[in-house]
């Protein structure tokens, strides 16, 4: 027996300590790594004293429990160390705290009591190399209570979280499974006297545990802040992603980050972010900003963002840099690199067609204009032209009247009478022709003209009554004008983009009617609290829900093809930008719908 323990525990010091090699040469030293090799010692360290035991026992006289005083150095601090391992594989990482610190005392108190044991054998009573033959003391049960304590929340941690992470029928969650339920079931089987073995076993079923737990954790990647469940989802998103130790050694990422820069996993993995980018310079990334960014995060939580576009691959990306913590503990950076190359494009494709449908709005607008000038224009000109006549007429007389003895003085003041009066008809007919010029002209550069001038009410509607007068005149529409304030009131801003806002909600207002003649709108401006309101109501059934859904948050229209539905969308980002004020609406089905604009006043 003592032969087969003796190679067996040769093969096993010699497995533990290429393990302890193993975890020694990586080169990140994690604290699941740390907390290995604090379990490898101790368990090195009841090897050592075991084969020591049976080597001098089996030549000498040497009682076998003074080599137990140091096998125990070990098998009193190994429960710790599995906890510990435990507890960092299901958080990550742990802040050593004061409360850590509780959990040596037992052991420590274990070993000076085995090292007591001759004066109070509140250890053993009764030795022997072979468990079911011992005679165990009070404190022996504490001692074994504790460990087996230890023990057995270090297996339901490691179990629970080795199934949580990946699976309960994972490779690693059995390994870890059988590796922790080996030294716990052949211990307790010798202990209640079940089956007969010597305290050699331990170390060997201990060995096996640590071998086993290892082999789940480092050889399936265990150690990686994603667990496999996880990294297997991260590997199909879209996004990729990398994450920085403490050191800025590249620990993980996903499948995307290695197909969207062509790269492979041994190029990057453990390896440090420097060193790549030092390598990979078409990635032009700047160092100091990247480190700078990494502290940032690590000082405050704070994101830090910023776009980057890469030329050899002709992507856009959207880079956010966090720091990831477990209760205050820094665990490491994210790195997240979010493609976004589409939505640019889809952007720069939106742009185009919205100014495509600006330019035609501007040109459907001025189309209408047209119409109205030659209508608005034709009345003062027919005019003009008939006082001319008039004029003509009068000259024609005046000359045969010259030299003719029957022709008074009173007849010449006559005559000059009536040319005064063709002539004001003429000048107010080319005022009021010059207000049309005036009015057209602003309405033609409204889309480009970012002038702020004052203006009064009354001219405001001056050049709606003109730009409206024909559209209105047409669809057999009244407009109903209402100025229940003073019409010297100044506004601030430009009368033309205003002008432009008020005729396009009175045109939606006469097509809501759909060429129904006989039709009224009613055009109110008021004052209140300094602000001055503008309605506009019509009595044609209001709005669709539909397009109350979307009214004022996107381009809509209730014209089918004939709209672009750029009108209220762009009246009410001009009110906004233009004027600091707002637009709002009121409608009822089957009753009609009112729009308010409301625009500080400065008063003359």
């Amino acid at each position: 027996m003592n032969t087969l323990a003796f190679i067996s525990l040769i093969i096993t010091t010699l497995l533990i300590l290429l393990l302890f090699i193993f975890i020694d040469k990586t080169k990140t030293k994690s604290q699941m790594k740390k907390a290995f090799s604090f379990a490898i010692i101790c368990l090195m360290i009841c090897c050592i004293g075991v084969l020591l035991q049976i080597t001098f026992c089996s030549i000498s006289d040497i009682s076998p429990i003074y080599f137990d005083y140091f096998v125990y150095i070990g098998t009193c601090f190994l429960p710790v160390a599995f906890l510990f391992i435990a507890l960092i594989f299901a958080k990550t990482k742990i802040k050593f705290t004061k409360k850590y610190s509780l959990l040596f005392i037992i052991p420590t108190l274990s070993i000076i009591l085995l090292w007591t044991n001759d004066f109070h054998h509140l250890f053993f009573i009764n030795y022997s190399i072979n468990i079911n033959e011992m005679v165990y003391g009070k404190y022996y049960f504490i001692h074994t209570l504790y460990t087996l304590l230890l023990y057995s929340v270090s297996i339901l941690i490691l179990i629970k979280y080795s199934i949580k992470n990946s699976g309960f029928f994972s490779r690693q969650a059995l390994l870890i499974t059988i590796g922790c339920s080996i030294p716990l079931i052949i211990n307790l089987l010798g202990t209640f006297g079940l089956v007969k073995i010597s305290i050699y076993v331990t170390p060997i079923t201990f060995a096996f545990a640590i071998l086993f737990i290892a082999f789940a954790i480092f050889k399936f990647d265990f150690l990686k802040v994603t667990p496999i469940a996880l990294q297997r989802i991260v590997d199909r998103i879209s996004d990729s992603y990398i994450v920085l130790n403490e050191d800025m050694i590249i620990t993980d990422f996903n499948q995307t980050l290695l197909d969207t820069f062509k790269l492979s996993s041994s190029e990057i993995r453990n390896v440090n972010i420097l060193d790549v980018l030092k390598k990979f310079t078409e990635l032009n990334i700047d160092v100091e900003v990247l480190i700078a960014a990494i502290n940032k995060t690590k000082i405050d939580d704070s994101t830090v963002t910023f776009e980057k576009h890469w030329a050899s691959i002709n992507k856009y990306f959207h880079i956010e840099i966090n720091s990831i913590k477990n209760k205050n503990s820094f665990l490491g950076t994210l790195v997240l690199l979010k493609d976004v190359t589409q939505h640019n494009l889809d952007m720069q494709t939106i742009k185009e067609n919205q100014e495509i449908l600006i330019e035609k709005e501007r040109l459907a607008s001025l189309g209408q204009m047209i119409g109205g000038i030659a209508h608005n224009l034709k009345t003062p000109i027919m005019s003009i032209s008939g006082a001319a006549e008039g004029i003509s007429d009068l000259v024609t007389e005046y000359r045969n009247s010259v030299g003719d003895p029957e022709v008074t003085i009173e007849d010449h003041h006559a005559i000059a009478d009536d040319m005064d009066e063709w002539i004001t008809k003429i000048r107010t007919h080319l005022s009021y022709m010059s207000d049309i010029i005036t009015a057209v002209k602003g309405q033609a550069v409204a889309f480009s003209d970012n002038t702020f001038n004052g203006f009064t009410i009354e001219e405001l509607v001056k050049y709606v009554d003109i730009l409206m007068k024909h559209e209105l005149k047409n669809s057999l529409v009244t407009l109903n004008t209402s100025i229940n304030l003073d019409k010297n009131t100044s506004v601030n801003g430009n009368i033309n983009s205003l002008v432009q806002v008020i005729n396009n909600i009175i045109s939606n207002a006469i097509q809501a009617y759909n060429g129904e003649p006989n039709k009224e709108i009613n055009f109110t401006l008021s004052q209140r609290n300094n602000n001055l309101i503008i309605s506009v109501q019509d009595f044609a059934g209001g709005l669709p829900d539909k397009v109350q859904e979307k009214l004022f948050k996107e381009m809509v229209t209730t014209k089918g093809k004939n709209g672009t539905g750029l009108g209220l969308f762009m009246s009410y980002s001009n009110i906004k930008a233009h004027f600091n004020g707002n637009m709002r609406y009121e409608t009822k089905k089957g009753e009609g719908t009112t729009f308010y604009i409301e625009i500080p006043l400065t008063a003359k």
